[in-house]
């Protein structure tokens, strides 16, 4: 390849603030975990409408759904986005895994050529991806300024009437319908196995494990506790409730031991499998860092796993004693 070649300016791929069906089916397909880290587009520069060297320019990741959030909340604003590597994970976790981060912003900005293509060195990134991008080490190293845009990308036309974020476009929500959101992909997971524990009759671990996914994103806010693991423990014990309450009444055929047996059986193992899924969540939510979940795992990961333990250990005792 000669050396004019290398220095062509890449092509601008054209895109719309329009989602076609294959991009909704895409969305679905996502949210259900089919294909989970299939759904990334080719990272590069993007125009949106009919942008000149003046208008503005949106970094984002290339995992379809960030891409899309961005570009629907643009209509009718002619602009470039410019999209990141981040091997198909959203900006939020990409932050933390270190793919929408410094180098990889300024390796796009150099490849675009980006300064060929706008007048300006202002970069808008979304504000939940400040904790992988260095701006200081941007300006020094691609001579683009970063300026940090509001949470959800649907404030993106409110903000850029006059460029600063209010208080609520920085505040993050973590409301019932983004929880309910993550629900699917983590269910999905879990088919073959609530099938299996189905058709052995395992009625406790099957609703310990839908507790953990299901319940625990939707009552996550009013559940006591600070951290998600006894947050886990204390539904998994009203889970568990039932249960006791169940052969304590209604299983006449058992000797007294063998009812609080089964009972502690149901107390070790419901609350230890609903902790253990409820740490799923630590990386999609607003209620946790990074330092807080390590120092959660270390301290509660062991519990879990005696708890769990004990549990399989005394239920097998039982199956053969009564």
């Amino acid at each position: 390849m000669t050396e004019a070649a290398d220095n062509e300016t890449p092509a601008i791929k054209p895109t719309t603030s329009e989602l076609s069906f294959r991009n909704v089916l895409d969305h679905i397909l996502a949210h259900w975990g089919v294909k989970r880290m299939g759904h990334r587009l080719a990272p590069g520069l993007y125009s949106l409408g009919n942008p000149t060297p003046a208008s503005p320019v949106f970094v984002t990741a290339n995992y379809t759904l960030s891409f899309d959030a961005l570009r629907t909340s643009l209509k009718g604003i002619d602009g470039y986005i410019l999209v990141l590597d981040t091997k198909g994970v959203n900006v939020w976790c990409a932050a933390g895994k270190g793919t929408f981060a410094t180098d990889e912003l300024v390796r796009r900005i150099e490849e675009t050529h980006l300064h060929e293509v706008v007048s300006h060195q202002v970069l808008i990134l979304p504000q939940l991806g400040a904790t992988g991008v260095a701006a200081h080490e941007v300006k020094q190293r691609a001579h683009f300024k970063v300026e940090y845009g509001p949470v959800r990308a649907e404030d993106l036309p409110e903000y850029l009437k006059t460029r600063k974020a209010t208080p609520e476009m920085r505040r993050v929500h973590f409301t019932l319908k983004d929880r309910i959101t993550l629900i699917p992909v983590d269910l999905v997971v879990l088919l073959i196995p609530l099938l299996l524990l189905s058709l052995i009759g395992a009625w406790g671990p099957v609703a310990a494990l839908l507790a953990g996914t299901v319940l625990f994103p939707i009552l996550l806010p009013w559940l006591p506790t600070h951290n998600f693991s006894t947050k886990g423990f204390i539904l998994g014990i009203l889970v568990a409730l039932p249960f006791i309450i169940f052969t304590f009444l209604y299983r006449p055929d058992l000797a007294w031991w063998s009812k609080a047996a089964w009972s502690l059986v149901y107390i070790l193992l419901i609350p230890s499998i609903t902790a253990y899924r409820t740490l799923n969540f630590t990386g999609a939510t607003t209620f946790t860092s990074l330092s807080g979940v390590q120092r959660e795992m270390s301290r509660y990961i062991p519990v879990m796993a005696w708890m769990f333990g004990a549990g399989v250990l005394l239920n097998i005792v039982l199956f053969f004693v009564g």
